[in-house]
Formats: structure tokens, sequence, C-alpha cells
């Protein structure tokens, strides 16, 4: 992935009252209330996503990971006043005319997924967002997509019993080796499985989309996307 140098970027993010700074040090003590579901989106981009979805449901927690302070920023800024826009139905749907108000249940986190381990619990978690992740084509690089299964065994380590996964994506390949990969992983079971979500009626009720969705929807991109669910207790 090529990103921009944006100079200003350290600094917003270091600033900002979103990023929880030292967050390993918050490690089993996320949830204030236990009630409160936490949910976890791992590369979050922008935020578009994850702040729609925690104004959707304010009864649930979230937490978004990116590591690239060069995108990061932007969704500090959304927190921090720079309007932000929804789509035409949804504004209409909420009664609202202009920019969203910003979610009090939303945090941020400056850091790479594979250091999550040291920042949740065990079964810290209740579930897992994965959008639009970084497609590592090379086949010596497979390791590193979000959901291969070194990285299933990693959520392993923070993902309740009975967590869920969600995942999108527009790259069919990288979509079916996620697929493979869940299916031979133990201990994880794959829910449902969509390979054109806008026009499957039942996977796609409540969806939110995020920046890249828009992006190749509209240029006729159907959108993949997968559930699955961690059963400590269950192997194969």
């Amino acid at each position: 992935m090529r990103l921009r140098n944006i100079p200003e970027a350290k600094e917003i993010v270091a600033r900002s009252a979103f990023v929880v700074k030292n967050p390993e040090t918050h490690r089993g003590h996320w949830k204030e209330d236990p009630s409160r579901p936490l949910y976890v989106e791992i590369g979050m981009g922008k935020g578009r996503f994850l702040i729609e979805t925690a104004l959707l449901h304010p009864e649930a927690d979230y937490i978004g990971v990116e590591r690239y302070e060069s995108v990061l920023f932007r969704a500090c800024e959304r927190m921090e006043g720079i309007p932000y826009h929804t789509p035409r139905d949804q504004m209409e749907n909420a009664g609202q005319t202009g920019a969203l108000p910003v979610p009090a249940n939303v945090r941020f986190l400056s850091t790479d997924a594979r250091e999550l381990p040291a920042v949740f619990a065990e079964g810290e978690v209740d579930g897992l967002f994965l959008n639009f992740s970084d497609p590592w084509p090379k086949a010596r690089h497979a390791k590193r997509r979000l959901t291969s299964s070194e990285f299933l065994s990693t959520y392993e380590k923070y993902l309740r019993d009975g967590g869920l996964l969600a995942f999108k994506t527009d790259n069919t390949g990288l979509f079916e080796f996620s697929v493979e990969e869940v299916r031979a992983a133990p201990h994880w079971q794959l829910l449902s499985v969509t390979r054109d979500l806008h026009h499957d009626p039942e996977m796609c009720a409540g969806n939110v989309m995020t920046e890249y969705e828009r992006k190749f929807s509209a240029l006729g991109h159907p959108i993949c996307r997968l559930e699955a669910v961690y059963r400590r207790d269950v192997a194969g």
C-alpha cells in the first residue's frame, strides 16, 4: 500500500482526545459496563463505517484500529468537527439535514493488528470487523492477510467464545482465500457467505457502507461478505 506523506498527521493523531494513548495499560479494563458489547474494526481507514455504526448502535462500544497515521488523522478530524454527511436516505430516516453528531461510544487506536493481544485480554472483544483489507496479492505475503490462519489464531486470544467476525471486500481472490481459511481453521465456523452483498436482501439488512464500498459498488464491482463465529471448545 502506497500512502501519501501528510506532515501534520502525526501531530493531529498525537493530540486527538479520541486516540487512546498507551492502550496496553487498558488491557482487561476496556469495558466499564460489562453489559455493553465491545466491537473492534481492524484497518478502519478514515472511520466512516465505524462512526456510522456507532451512531446506529449506542448500546455498544466501538474501537477502530489503524496503523497508518496518514489515514487515521482523517478519522480524528471527522470526530473533531469537520463536516461529515450521511447518504440522503440515512439522513431522512434519522431526521438529520447535515453533519452527524459525534458518537460518545467510539475510540481509536494507532497500532498494528499484530499487537492487539497485548491490548485486549482473553474474551474481552465481542466482535471484529474487517473491511476492504489489504489483499497482499503475492503468495509469499499470504500470512499478512487479515483473514489468514495466522491472524485467525491471533483473534482467538482476545475474541470471546461465540464472538463474531465480519469481513467485506471487492477482491474476489482475497475473498475465496478467506472463505477457505475460515473453513479450515479449528474453532471457527462459517455462518454466511455472499458474493454480491448489495443484491442479497438478508445479508445486506442493516449494512453500513465504507468509503471503499461506495466507490467500488458505484463502479459496478460486487461486494463480497462473510460472517464467522469463534467457538473456543469446538475444533473443526
